[in-house]
């Protein structure tokens, strides 16, 4: 492993990363991690980030502004098909190929000798990411911690955090695996692990979006869109690119209660995974 002397980490500032730099210090002969973080959407997620970066133990952050470019060329194509997979809107898998690009390109102008991500051994995003890199850069080694390390769940991840002085911005009571852009928020874990429970949507911390069904203003709210080839070009009269056309259309429908998803899906590994 002393071969190994820098790597680039897809970095989201996430329990997952945060404690993958100092673990890859740790087991790869104290080599510098430089974190990258694309901007698709995420808004607050990003806030305070290059502090947490290098507090975990990176040398730098690259917070790389990706949104306009993930939603024409990722977001709209995947819209004009109509695509989904088992009732998923894919708002998760579309945002892998762009991030690890960017990855790539950044870890040959720093010339790294290896790219990692956080991915867990049973979900698909490992896959998405993988065969991304590889693409781009199938000379660059790929590093995954989850099919490498010890750890076995999300609390055994707080503890590891906690050990070594790593600062996070999640509990053990709200530690769901979330994944955010301008197109979705994904939740897994806790309580939905077990799909007899109802998801908890008045819970603190957990509809980041918007509010639930129940909650919602009793009343009706029209909305007026206007569409050239199958893309969003105005909303309510009002001319605006297609990131902006979404975040405002996040707004009314959260306010609204719309845009809930309750899914179960199989993934590519044979498990079944309810998010």
């Amino acid at each position: 492993m002393s071969e190994v002397k820098k790597v680039v980490l897809a970095y989201s500032g996430g329990l997952d990363t945060s404690i993958i730099i100092p673990w890859l210090k740790e087991h790869y002969n104290n080599c510098e991690v430089i974190a990258v973080c694309g901007n698709v959407g995420q808004k607050g997620e990003l806030e305070g980030l290059e502090e947490r970066a290098k507090a975990s133990g990176a040398s730098k952050l690259y917070i790389e502004d990706l949104t306009d470019e993930f939603v024409e060329d990722y977001v709209i194509p995947t819209m004009q098909a109509g695509a989904d997979y088992e009732g998923y809107l894919l708002g998760t898998s579309f945002a892998r190929p762009i991030l690890a690009k960017r990855v790539v390109e950044i870890a040959r102008a720093e010339g790294a000798d290896a790219v990692c991500h956080g991915s867990t051994g049973k979900g698909n995003d490992q896959v998405r990411f993988e065969l991304a890199i590889m693409h781009f850069a199938p000379d660059l080694k790929i590093i995954t911690p989850w099919r490498e390390w010890d750890i076995q769940s999300r609390d055994e991840e707080i503890d590891y955090a906690e050990a070594h002085h790593i600062p996070l911005k999640i509990s053990r009571e709200t530690n769901y695996s979330k994944d955010k852009n301008l197109w979705h928020l994904s939740h897994e874990g806790l309580d939905l692990e077990d799909p007899g429970n109802e998801p908890q949507y008045d819970k603190a911390g957990f509809l980041e979006l918007g509010v639930s069904p129940k909650t919602a203003p009793d009343k009706s709210e029209f909305v007026e869109l206007e569409f050239e080839k199958g893309a969003p070009v105005a909303l309510n009269g009002e001319k605006l690119k297609p990131a902006a056309i979404i975040a405002k259309l996040n707004e009314i429908g959260g306010r609204n209660g719309i845009g809930l998803y309750d899914v179960v899906e199989n993934r590519l590994v044979g498990m079944k995974s309810r998010g």
